[in-house]
């Protein structure tokens, strides 16, 4: 792999590309790897000890395409979307890049296929199968790299901008990666959102994450007191039974029939029933939120529109979308 390109084209970068690379290999990695539990955490920390070894599961690589338009030697990448790519057998499904561009193609019509992004370290050969397969859509492919592991030294974006070059090797001509430089460039209309949604906070003025903990504080606290109860009505109980406590038939009715209502928790209709108002409470929540976002959003553009109206003093209105 060469230092530096030499095709003399300038890259510029888009923020949506980078935090759609990253919602991508974030959503996999979670994917394969979800949350242990403690006991499962504890008996693979005591396998682990017992056999000497550390195993640490690989991290996943994804796959995607880059859009953009290019004028002239300029390069200008503003957003991407996922692929289906399977490493080992270097396959690339075709039927599903078709579609996604052609669904691309309807919305952004000045859009065209860049390249492809990925995820890692650094280039590897491997990683020339899928470059290869995409030279019949777009003849001289850009590679977006974005490191994902953290490195708190490291000032500079993890990003890399790869070209292909052929280059004689041994008396053979092959295709290398080579970086690019780039910059990262937004429009006034990004800047305005990425600012605006860095700086969201709930309507009452606390943050998300305060919100958060009060919640979880008071569902704590509900069931701290359901514990406490149960535990004074077994101590009552067992009081009863030794003969410590006179018996009362009206609270062991009342235990009775708590008792009753048990094992109809368990029975399969209930997880049913259960599952059912459980996903529409979550359906609900999610219609909601989407709701608030897009009224949100509405107020941020009517807010944009009046500032930056040129016409707003002579009655007339420029939309912004």
């Amino acid at each position: 792999m060469a230092s530096s390109s030499s095709s003399g084209l300038t890259f510029k970068l888009h923020p949506l590309v980078i935090v759609n690379i990253s919602d991508h290999y974030t959503r996999v990695k979670s994917q394969m790897n979800p949350p242990l539990t403690s006991t499962s955490s504890s008996a693979t920390v005591i396998n682990n000890n017992t056999n000497g070894v550390e195993h640490h599961q690989q991290a996943p690589r994804v796959y995607g395409c880059v859009i953009g338009v290019q004028r002239g030697r300029t390069v200008e990448i503003f957003n991407s979307f996922e692929l289906l790519y399977d490493p080992s057998t270097h396959s690339l499904d075709r039927p599903f890049l078709e579609k996604k561009q052609e669904l691309y193609k309807k919305v952004f019509p000045n859009f065209y296929i860049l390249g492809w992004y990925s995820t890692g370290s650094d280039a590897q050969e491997s990683d020339m199968y899928i470059h290869k397969a995409l030279m019949d859509i777009n003849e001289s492919p850009l590679y977006v790299l974005l490191n994902p592991s953290i490195n708190h030294a490291q000032k500079d974006l993890p990003v890399t901008i790869y070209e292909s070059e052929l280059h004689v090797i041994d008396g053979i001509p092959q295709l290398i990666f080579v970086r690019s430089s780039y910059t990262i460039e937004t429009v006034e209309a990004e800047r305005i959102s990425v600012d605006h949604v860095a700086h969201l906070k709930p309507s009452d003025g606390g943050s998300a994450a305060t919100q958060l903990a009060a919640h979880l504080t008071g569902i704590h606290s509900a069931i701290k007191m359901l514990n406490s109860r149960i535990r004074v009505l077994h101590h009552y109980l067992v009081g009863m039974q030794k003969g410590d406590i006179p018996c009362e038939n009206s609270l062991l009715r009342q235990v009775s029939s708590l008792l009753r209502r048990l094992p109809a928790i368990e029975s399969e209709k209930f997880q049913d029933d259960f599952l059912m108002e459980y996903n529409d409470t979550l359906l609900i929540t999610y219609l909601a939120m989407f709701t608030n976002c897009s009224s949100t959003m509405n107020e941020l553009v009517d807010k944009f529109n009046t500032a930056y109206d040129r016409h707003s003093r002579r009655g007339g209105r420029t939309a912004f979308i």
